[in-house]
C-alpha cells in the first residue's frame, strides 16, 4: 500500500496503530481471547474524550436467540420515547466490542440527536455464522415489541455498524424483510462494511500488502473464523452481495477509498439502486478500512460521523 496517498492525519493513526501492535506478539500466534484483550489494549486511546451523555446504562439481555450485551447511550434525558440507531461493531466477526466502539456510539448519538444501541455479539469462531446473527434479528424483533420499556420509539429504530458490522446490519435487514417485518427498520448506515468473501487481485495489490491497515490474507482469515463451511460463502445472509436486495431501508455507504473492501461498497450501492432501494453512497478520498476511530485527530472522520448521524437522523425524524 502507498502510505504517499492516505489523509495526513489517518497516516498518524496508521502510524501509532502499527507501533502499539508491535508491543506484543502476533495476534495469529494467540489464543482468541488473548488477541481480544489485546485488542481492546490498542484501541483503547481512541475511545477516550469525546461527547458526554446524560446517561449510559450497560446490561445483559436475551432477546429470544440468546445472551447479548447492550449499552445504551442517551444524549438527551427526556420523559418521550426517542428515536434509536443499533450499532454493530466491526473487527472481521472476531475481534472488538462495544468498549472499543464507545467513543464513536457517542458521537453518533449527540451528532444525530438520536439514542444509540450498542451491541456485544458473539464472535467467531467460537460463535459461527450464523449464531451471532440470530441473535442481532432477534434483539430487532424484540425492538419491535418492546422498545418502550427502554424510552424508545419502535417506529423509529435505524441500523449501523461498521466492517463487520455493516455486515450484520443489512445482512439483519434481510432477514427482516424474508419475515414480513422489513418495515421495522427504518434506514440502514454502513461503515466499510465486507459483504462478500471475494477480494480482487486489483483491490489487493493497490491497497493491501505490507503497510495496510488490512490486507486480503487478513479478511480471508476473518471470514474462515465466521463461516463454517464453503457453503456459507454463497449464503446471502452471510454474503449481501449475493442476495435479492429488493425493499430494502434507505442505504448510506461510507467507503474510505483506500481500504481493500472499498469495491464491495460500490457493488453494493450499485445493486441497491438496481434493486429500487433508496441508496447513497460516499467515497472519502485518502480514508482507511477503520478510519472512523481516528475521530479524535481526523477532520475527515468527523465529516463522515456526522453525515451518517445527519441521514439516520433525516430518516428517523420522517417517520414521525
Amino acid at each position: 500500500m502507498d502510505m504517499d496517498g492516505i489523509d495526513p492525519d489517518l497516516r498518524r493513526f496508521v502510524t501509532q496503530m502499527r507501533q502499539d501492535w508491535q508491543l506484543y506478539p502476533p495476534l495469529p500466534s494467540l489464543p482468541f481471547p488473548e488477541q481480544r484483550a489485546i485488542a481492546e489494549k490498542v484501541r483503547a486511546k481512541w475511545t477516550e474524550g469525546g461527547p458526554q451523555m446524560a446517561a449510559t446504562e450497560t446490561f445483559e439481555m436475551d432477546p429470544g436467540a440468546g445472551p447479548l450485551r447492550i449499552r445504551i447511550y442517551r444524549p438527551t434525558k427526556t420523559a418521550t420515547a426517542q428515536p434509536a440507531m443499533v450499532y454493530l461493531h466491526g473487527g472481521g466477526f472476531t475481534l472488538f466490542s462495544i468498549d472499543t466502539h464507545d467513543r464513536l456510539m457517542r458521537e453518533y448519538a449527540v451528532a444525530g440527536g438520536f439514542v444509540v444501541i450498542g451491541v456485544d455479539y458473539p464472535l467467531a469462531p467460537e460463535a459461527k455464522f450464523p449464531i451471532a446473527l440470530d441473535r442481532i434479528e432477534a434483539l430487532m424483533r424484540w425492538l419491535g415489541q418492546h422498545a418502550g420499556q427502554w424510552g424508545i420509539d419502535p417506529a423509529r429504530i435505524a441500523m449501523g455498524g461498521d466492517s463487520a458490522g455493516g455486515n450484520f446490519s443489512i445482512a439483519t435487514c434481510l432477514r427482516l424483510r424474508d419475515r414480513g417485518e422489513g418495515g421495522l427498520v427504518k434506514a440502514t448506515l454502513s461503515n466499510y462494511g465486507g459483504f462478500t468473501t471475494a477480494i480482487s487481485d486489483e483491490a489487493e495489490a493497490r491497497f493491501g500488502g505490507p503497510g495496510s491497515i488490512m490486507d486480503r490474507a487478513e479478511a480471508r482469515q476473518y471470514w474462515a473464523n465466521y463461516l463454517r463451511d464453503d457453503a456459507d460463502s454463497q449464503n446471502p445472509y452471510a454474503c449481501p452481495l449475493l442476495a435479492d436486495l429488493h425493499d430494502l431501508p434507505p442505504t448510506l455507504l461510507i467507503v474510505p477509498e483506500m481500504d481493500i473492501v472499498a469495491e464491495q461498497s460500490l457493488l453494493m450501492h450499485q445493486k441497491l439502486l438496481r434493486a429500487g432501494v433508496p441508496a447513497r453512497c460516499t467515497l472519502y478520498p485518502g480514508a482507511i478500512h477503520s478510519f472512523l476511530e481516528a475521530m479524535s485527530i481526523s477532520p475527515l472522520a468527523r465529516q463522515a460521523i456526522r453525515e451518517g448521524a445527519d441521514f439516520i437522523a433525516h430518516h428517523l425524524r420522517s417517520t414521525c
